[in-house]
């Protein structure tokens, strides 16, 4: 069904991630996810049986009360439902700047120029780098010829996985192409550290930290 998706759940928050990190932001995150990444924090989002099926009408009735803000639709991994591509061109012809967080492990081909696409690239201590699909990078770099604002994230549990990040961004160009994101595994990989690692090496990409774990700590869900 494309006119209903399956809910794990919807929030106003604070945007925690990404260059939009720190504005008010509705979180529409769907249920189901295809990977199993080792650091993931939204395990709930799996449980599909668990999920609430909304009908877009009903999602979109939502959003209507926070007029102006913008939209981030997450998971899980939105693009396993079909429904999600309605419900970007509802948002978008309800005037909404919307963003997409995905895992980019599936196709991006369909997501609509205006919509922002968050993409992660799995890291080898992720235990899911091998469902990196390649030419996502060949289609955000298409997107970029077109002025879309999309951008490249990857999440870091190790030294390891900085210089293999590191190794393919440097490789592929990737900051010439739009902004890359490192986001630290904390204990793993402690946020002091990896800002020494980028200055070591000169990267021109951004440190992410989480802005809601920053400040709500103790909440795990609707922040």
């Amino acid at each position: 069904m494309t006119d209903s998706l399956l809910i794990s759940e919807l929030f106003y928050s604070i945007q925690g991630e990404s260059t939009w990190a720190g504005l008010p932001c509705l979180f529409i995150r769907l249920a189901g996810c295809n990977l199993r990444c080792n650091y993931c924090d939204a395990h709930y989002t799996w449980d599909e049986e668990a999920a609430e099926p909304m009908a877009i009408a009903d999602i979109l009735a939502w959003t209507a009360q926070y007029p102006g803000s913008m939209v981030e639709i997450t998971g899980g991994e939105p693009l396993r439902q079909d429904g999600v591509h309605p419900l970007m061109l509802a948002l978008l012809n309800a005037d909404r700047q919307v963003l997409l967080e995905t895992n980019g492990s599936l196709p991006l081909d369909a997501v609509p120029d205006a919509v922002r696409i968050i993409m992660d690239i799995k890291c080898p201590d992720s235990g899911m780098a091998a469902h990196n699909l390649p030419e996502n990078i060949n289609r955000l770099r298409e997107r970029s010829r077109r002025q879309c604002r999309d951008e490249i994230k990857f999440v870091l549990s190790s030294e390891g996985d900085f210089h293999w990040a590191r190794q393919l961004v440097e490789r592929e160009q990737l900051d010439r192409l739009l902004p890359v994101l490192f986001s630290p595994v904390r204990p793993l990989l402690e946020p002091q550290r990896l800002a020494q690692l980028i200055l070591e090496h000169r990267l021109n990409i951004r440190l992410q930290l989480q802005l809601h774990t920053l400040l709500w700590p103790e909440q795990s869900r609707g922040v």
